[in-house]
Order: structure tokens, then C-alpha cells, then sequence
């Protein structure tokens, strides 16, 4: 196995690599259901909103396992709880592929998303556990790279076999990817002795820390803006710059294309000086969604605008970095919350962009929600600075007095 005596990864990129495809894997598990609807629909006799009862159910899954997960896992080695949380999403996916029936199915999507939020937080610190300190955020983004790549590729994939094949295989795929990723985690991965220290009481504290709070309120509203532009980019451009629906896994790939870019860039960005990345990353994001209500009006200038929204990922390893710094001794409970926040950024945006729209707003308009979203995560990381610094000074005040 590949690890030293001291729990250091011999190959820290073989590491990285199998948190990675767990990452891929979960993914391609939350995004190929959208291309895979009507198949789905028609195979379980129900509807096509309905269906979207399965990907609600999905992202309760995550919000509801981040915290319990975290706090219940306080002692386990992470070594072992990836494993295990690969291996419940493996089950989660492979039984969702043979439901009997709707309600069934509904029921297991919840089950697969359990383990989303858990793994990308535990698999975050084992991987920035394994480098310098100044290079944790890029040794993030590398993990996070699973994610973006399911977007580039692992969705489209899944979508053009569920379509051919029957929705099932996509489901039975991401069960075996995950089967992978248990085995590539027990192969190359270092085993870490368990945190004796660690309690469920010192994991929840993390939800009374100001910082987290914050952190995690930013990734909820500042994210949200990509969101509400992805949720509803194929009817924008279809509708108001008139492309051609042939041109839908297009979309897919920039806007993957795009994750990727600004993943990396926000990883090296983290790590050169994380408290500017921040909100340099947030300004760049309400610019390029406002510009993107204009750019919307033509298809290729709308295309090269998706992928400049692709790039908003670049607050995902800064984000997760800053929660590590601030998390204390609730490292695991506030790094898995950082994807719990991000799915409350999905269903946020993509609620707000559909009120915009349903309102009479040109389809564009999610571009001026995504602007509105990013400016109110810049205001709460202001705010949070403020409130951190006044805490500094009034401890500072009292240490003198005493």
C-alpha cells in the first residue's frame, strides 16, 4: 500500500487522484438525472416535473448528511469513513437503478446524496493534510477536479448511455466508479490514526462559529449566481438567441470547460493570499453574470459567456480552505457543510432565476440574479471581516485590562 510510517502518502498524487474520481463519480451521479428525465419519466409512469421530486430528494440527502455524518463520524479514521461513504453512495446508486418503482426511487436517490457533502469535506482535508500549507488550496481544486470534470464529461456521458441504453446503466456506471474509488482510497490513500480528541459536541460547535457561519453563508448566496444562470441556460439560449437544441451537450462542455479553469486558477489564487482571492473572485463573478444578460442576445458571443460563468467555481477551493482556517476543532463538520452550502446556492439560485423569469423578465435576467447574489456575498464577507476584526480588538482590549 502506498503510505509511509508517518500516515504521508508515498504518491500524494495517486492520492488525489482516487479522492478525485469518488468526486467524479458523485458528480456525474447529481447532474446526469437531468438529461435523463424523460426517460425516467415515461419508465416509472409519472411526469416530468415529477422527476424533479428524485433531484430534490438528492440535494435533502446532501443538506441532511453533511452535519449528521460529520458528527457522528467524529472518531472514525477518514481513511475508513471515505470508504464507507463511497460504499453507502455505491449502494445508493446501484438500488436506484433497480426501483420498482417512483416513490422507491425517490427514497434512494435521498440515500445517495448522504454521503455527497461528508465525502468532499473529509477527502478536502485529507488532501490538503498531504501538502504544504501553502499549497492546501490547490491540493484541493485537484480533488475538486472530479466534480468539474463530471460536468465536462462524466454527465454527458452518462446522459448519451442512459438515453441509449435505458436511464439505468447511467446509475449502475456511477455505482461501479464508486466501487473504484473504495478500492483506489484503501490502495493509495495513508491511513491516519483516529482523533481520539474528537467528539459530536466539538464537531457541532462549528455551527456557533461566527467565521463558519459566515464562510458558509457566502458560499450559499455568492454561488448562487452561477446557479441561477446554469439552471436555466438551455432555455435562455434556445429561446432569446435562438441555438439550435443540437447544440445542448455543447453548453455542457464549455461550461465544464469553464469549471475547470476556474477551479485550478481559484486553487492557486487561495494559495497565494486567500483573504483577497475572495472577494476578487466574487467581483469577477458579479461582472461576468451581469455581462452575461447582454452577451445572451447571440449564440456564440452566450456560448463564450457560459464558459466565463464556468469560472465561478473558483470560490469552491477558496471557500473550503478558509473554512479549515476558521473550523477549529470542528475541521470535519464545517468542511462538509461548505457542499451543503453549495447545493442551498443551487436550490437558491435557481428559485430566484425562476421568479425573475416567471415575472416577465427576459430569460437573460439570470444573469442580473447572478450579479445581485455574488454582490451580497461580497457584502456578507465585509461584514463577516468587520465583525472578526472588532472580536480581535475587543479580545485584544481585554487581554490588556487583565
Amino acid at each position: 500500500m502506498q503510505e509511509s510510517t508517518q500516515g504521508q502518502a508515498r504518491n500524494p498524487r495517486l492520492a488525489e487522484l482516487a479522492l478525485a474520481l469518488g468526486g467524479f463519480g458523485i458528480g456525474t451521479s447529481e447532474f446526469v438525472i437531468m438529461g435523463l428525465m424523460n426517460r425516467v419519466a415515461n419508465d416509472l409512469a409519472v411526469t416530468v416535473p415529477q422527476v424533479g421530486y428524485a433531484i430534490s430528494s438528492y440535494a435533502l440527502g446532501v443538506v441532511v448528511g453533511a452535519p449528521i455524518i460529520a458528527a457522528l463520524a467524529a472518531r472514525v479514521p477518514k481513511r475508513v469513513l471515505l470508504i464507507a461513504l463511497m460504499l453507502v453512495f455505491a449502494v445508493g446508486n446501484i438500488a436506484s437503478a433497480l426501483a420498482p418503482e417512483f416513490w422507491s426511487f425517490v427514497g434512494l436517490r435521498f440515500l445517495a446524496g448522504l454521503p455527497h457533502g461528508a465525502y468532499f469535506g473529509v477527502a478536502a482535508l485529507v488532501a490538503a493534510g498531504a501538502v504544504p500549507i501553502d499549497q492546501r488550496a490547490r491540493a484541493i481544486s485537484r480533488v475538486m477536479l472530479g466534480l468539474t470534470m463530471a460536468i465536462l464529461l462524466g454527465a454527458p456521458l452518462g446522459t448519451w448511455a442512459g438515453n441509449q441504453f435505458g436511464w439505468q446503466v447511467a446509475f449502475v456506471a456511477v455505482g461501479v466508479i464508486a466501487l473504484l474509488t473504495a478500492l483506489m482510497i484503501r490502495l493509495f490513500v495513508p491511513m491516519q490514526p483516529p482523533n481520539t480528541q474528537a467528539s459530536p459536541k466539538k464537531e457541532l460547535s462549528a455551527l456557533l462559529k461566527q467565521r463558519v457561519l459566515v464562510t458558509i453563508a457566502i458560499a450559499c448566496v455568492g454561488c448562487g449566481g452561477m446557479f441561477s444562470i446554469f439552471s436555466y441556460v438551455m432555455p435562455t439560449l434556445t429561446q432569446q438567441a435562438g441555438m439550435s437544441e443540437a447544440l445542448g451537450p455543447l453548453v455542457l462542455v464549455i461550461f465544464g470547460i469553464g469549471s475547470i479553469i476556474g477551479n485550478l486558477a481559484g486553487g492557486r489564487m487561495a494559495d497565494k493570499n486567500l483573504m483577497r482571492a475572495i472577494p476578487r473572485i466574487l467581483i469577477w463573478c458579479a461582472v461576468i453574470q451581469g455581462l452575461y444578460y447582454f452577451a445572451a442576445n447571440n449564440v456564440w458571443t452566450g456560448l463564450v459567456f457560459v464558459g466565463l460563468v464556468g469560472t465561478s467555481m473558483a470560490l469552491a477551493p477558496s471557500l473550503q480552505t478558509r473554512l479549515m482556517d476558521v473550523a477549529g476543532d470542528a475541521q470535519t463538520m464545517a468542511a462538509s457543510l461548505n457542499h451543503a452550502a453549495f447545493n442551498g446556492a443551487n436550490a437558491l439560485g435557481a428559485w430566484l432565476a425562476g421568479l425573475a423569469i416567471s415575472a416577465g423578465l427576459t430569460p437573460s435576467s439570470t444573469g442580473f440574479v447572478g450579479t445581485g447574489l455574488a454582490l451580497c456575498g461580497l457584502l456578507i464577507f465585509v461584514y463577516g471581516r468587520r465583525l472578526e476584526k472588532r472580536t480581535t480588538k475587543a479580545v485584544a482590549f481585554e487581554n490588556n485590562m487583565g
